[in-house]
């Protein structure tokens, strides 16, 4: 346990270190006219019809809450994820408020449990790469912890 919390430590400081040196004013040097999807940072950008890239291809999310499994993902959450990200800010990583106002539900499975692969191949990811300067990190969570996690965001 004590190697584990030691690990995440040095790998937040690490995150922290890149995520802080990025330069945001490269946007658009060097182009004549931005397209209007880079005119909008990805973190804003609406992309429900991308699934990304993974092992999530369909998730039907039911109408009503499963407050049980949203408390179980609102301790993953609190487990995994706050040291990049918060719920009503920018940090490391972007905001996951509304989240599902701008991705699908498969799109958010895939980037939780394949980040590297979302990375290397889901344009909107790597967007998010070249915005924030740091990649999400591979937290090895399984499904259930994944769904338990879309769940929490659901309620937020």
């Amino acid at each position: 346990m004590k190697n584990l919390f030691t690990f995440l430590t040095v790998a937040f400081s690490i995150t922290l270190f890149v995520a802080c040196g990025g330069d945001s004013s490269k946007s658009s040097k060097g182009q004549s006219a931005p397209n209007q999807e880079q005119a909008i940072p990805a973190s804003q950008r609406v992309e429900l019809d991308n699934k990304g890239v993974g092992p999530i291809l369909e998730l039907t999310l039911p109408p009503e809450i499963d407050k049980d499994l949203a408390a179980k993902g609102e301790k993953v959450y609190n487990q995994y994820c706050v040291a990049c990200h918060k719920i009503n800010e920018i940090f490391i990583g972007p905001s996951l408020k509304g989240i599902f106002d701008r991705r699908s539900p498969e799109w958010v499975m895939n980037m939780i449990l394949n980040p590297e692969v979302m990375v290397k191949e889901d344009p909107l990811a790597k967007d998010l790469l070249k915005e924030f300067g740091s990649p999400m990190l591979n937290q090895h969570l399984t499904e259930e912890q994944a769904r338990a996690i879309v769940e929490y965001l659901r309620t937020i």
